[in-house]
């Protein structure tokens, strides 16, 4: 897709992630790489006695699933010409809902702006990243990416 084919997609949906499984050993590995063994994430006796009624993933999981699974496997676009895409940073991150282990997640990405720069285009993407069956998504966030030419 060239850039101006991408700028005509403002306010549209631009890529739909395919379902990613949030598993125990998913879960635990974040806890080992983070520090964060707090027992909802890692102990799945003493979450079961939690009003989450199990293990939940931790929220920076979710939103981290957005570097990876949650943007690529969306058949999200690909500029022509691009050299490389780099994260520059997140809008309005909010977790809305806790997110059980054994759930499936996927990422609804909406794309809000481009803007130019001195050899990039610098886009602003709106993410909702749902839970399949819940009534409300895990969590939204606006992510901010780089895209050298």
């Amino acid at each position: 897709m060239h850039l101006e084919d991408l700028r005509a997609r403002v306010g549209q949906e631009i890529a739909l992630s395919e379902w990613v499984t949030v598993s125990q050993e998913m879960v635990s590995g974040f806890a080992d790489a983070t520090g964060d063994h707090q027992f909802i994430h890692v102990d799945p006796e003493r979450a079961a006695q939690t009003p989450f009624g199990g293990p939940i993933a931790h929220g920076f999981l979710t939103l981290s699933l957005l570097a990876g699974h949650l943007m690529t496997a969306g058949g999200a676009p690909r500029l022509e010409g691009a050299r490389m895409v780099v994260n520059y940073g997140l809008n309005r991150v909010r977790f809305i809902a806790p997110v059980p282990v054994g759930s499936r997640l996927r990422n609804r990405a909406v794309l809000l702006n481009v803007e130019d720069g001195a050899g990039y285009a610098q886009l602003t993407v709106g993410n909702t990243i749902e839970i399949e069956g819940a009534p409300k998504p895990a969590a939204t966030a606006e992510t901010v990416m780089r895209v050298y030419l």
